[in-house]
């Protein structure tokens, strides 16, 4: 957020409870569906309320989206133990990239990014700072590791990574799109990552069979 924002914006007692039910509208209804009246509803205030916190609703979407890029960077996929195989280690990663993917909160941010693009152009930015970029920033460190250890020959690391999450959308991030599907079943999402995995590794791995 920048610091004109950050000036404008008080906290208050009330503000954590504004915040959560402007989060609430915001992502069901995006910017332009959601009202004030049923932001400051959701949020158990009154209006003059809201206003004492927020002077109009663009500062109030704004501090939302804050919120959820700090919460989407908290979910990003976690890989700490780089001792197994790079099967295992791909695998965790595959499924844990999947749940978040399918998940309804990333559903509802893509939704919201695409919504609104041309009225917050720097909130696909943030999205994709906050989520795709930190994600492939964990996943260039293991592969760096694995290079080191001569488990995998990867020449640009960013495209391995931008592949290994594309391969992880491969079916379901379609089918949610368009919602012709919103969840998937552990075994759905099993088949994907198991598909990643081998494909990944057929490109990328080292000594694989044939």
């Amino acid at each position: 957020m920048s610091q004109a924002v950050k000036e404008v914006i008080r906290t208050g007692r009330k503000f954590d409870q504004v915040l959560q039910g402007a989060r609430e509208v915001f992502m069901a209804d995006g910017f332009s569906g959601a009202s004030v009246d049923d932001i400051a509803k959701a949020a158990g205030v009154s209006k003059a309320t809201l206003y004492s916190y927020f002077p109009d609703k663009r500062l109030l979407f704004i501090e939302v989206a804050n919120s959820e890029c700090q919460r989407q960077a908290e979910e990003v996929v976690e890989l700490t133990d780089f001792d197994g195989a790079p099967r295992e280690i791909l695998t965790v990663a595959a499924r844990q990239m999947i749940r978040i993917l399918t998940s309804s909160f990333s559903q509802r941010v893509f939704r919201i990014c695409v919504a609104e693009a041309d009225r917050f152009p720097e909130l696909g930015r943030a999205f994709y700072k906050s989520g795709p970029m930190n994600g492939r920033a964990k996943m260039i460190e293991y592969f760096e590791c694995a290079v080191a250890e001569g488990e995998m020959q990867i020449d640009d690391m960013t495209l391995a990574a931008d592949q290994f999450l594309e391969l992880c959308k491969a079916d379901l991030f379609t089918q949610m799109v368009f919602g012709i599907q919103s969840t998937f079943s552990d075994a759905e999402m099993d088949r994907i990552a198991s598909g990643a995995v081998d494909t990944f590794l057929a490109r990328y791995g080292v000594d694989q069979p044939s």
